[in-house]
Parts: C-alpha cells; structure tokens; sequence
C-alpha cells in the first residue's frame, strides 16, 4: 500500500475516534438548558470528523487519482524533497505555541506568518509584512470582540 493510503488510514482512525467523542461523550455532559439549543459545542467537532472521514476515505479508495500514475516518493532520496523546510517549518511552529503567551498574539503571530513565508521562499517582502500584520489584526480583533475570547495581544511589558 502506497504511503498516502497509509496516512490517510491513521487519519481515518483519528478521526473516527474524534467523532466517536464528539457524538457520544460531549453530548452527555451538556446542561439541560443546553440540549435544547440547535447549536451545540460539539457541532463543529462533528463536522470536521464526518469532512476527515469523507476525505479519508477517498483517498483509501483511490478516488482522487487521475489516469496518470504519480510520481512515488522515493524514500532512499529524502534529501531531495526540501526536508529542512518542513522540519524548519515544525520548529517554528513548536516556537510558536511557547511564544503566544509571554510574547503576545499579534507579536508571536505576525513574526510566525513573515518567518514561516520567508522559510518556505517568499520575498516580496513589500507585501508580505503588510498582509501578515493585517490578517493578524483581522483575527486577533474576530477572537477578542467578536467572540469574546481574550487573547493578551502584546507582550506584558508593552501593555498587553
């Protein structure tokens, strides 16, 4: 079995996990004000599982495969396939999760889209630091005012 039909059986099962805890093991413990809501908290969770079944299984099935055969990862070739990015990629992202508390949202978030854009090659730096700041600031004011969520947006000793 080729690798992506492995991966998309981990999934599956990670997913069929996930959705046997949001079907089964969320509802019971809701408040029974809460029941009669035709929103519930376990409403997104029940999506995204029946979408990485859907998409799970399509690639298990081979659906999404055209005429032509793909190309096959070759795995004594590893080196070719810019693996320093994606581990590069997954450091940032690790920094990032210790960062977004004592660094702040906008900080931590803004320096992870420019870095994580000039690992992966980008340099049009003249509209790559105006779009991260600004879909920074578009999410960080969706969270806080619109949903309410608090997020410290700027370090302590900046005023955040």
């Amino acid at each position: 079995m080729a690798l992506d039909r492995w991966i998309a059986l981990i999934l599956l099962s990670i997913c069929l996990a996930y959705g046997y805890t949001a079907w089964f093991t969320m509802d019971s413990s809701l408040a029974p004000f809460m029941k009669r809501n035709p929103i519930w908290p376990s409403t997104f969770p029940k999506v995204l599982s029946i979408l990485g079944v859907i998409a799970c299984c399509t690639i298990l099935f081979g659906l999404e495969k055209s005429e032509e055969k793909p190309a096959e990862i070759n795995y004594r070739r590893l080196g070719d396939y810019h693996l320093s990015q994606a581990l590069m990629l997954l450091g940032l992202m690790v920094a990032y999760a210790l960062c977004l508390r004592p660094v702040g949202f906008i900080v931590s978030t803004s320096a992870f889209l420019i870095l994580g854009a000039a690992i992966l090659g980008e340099r049009g730096w003249r509209y790559l630091l105006p779009i991260a700041l600004i879909a920074t600031l578009v999410v960080w004011y969706l969270v806080q005012q619109v949903l309410g969520i608090y997020m410290r947006p700027l370090p302590g000793f900046w005023g955040g």
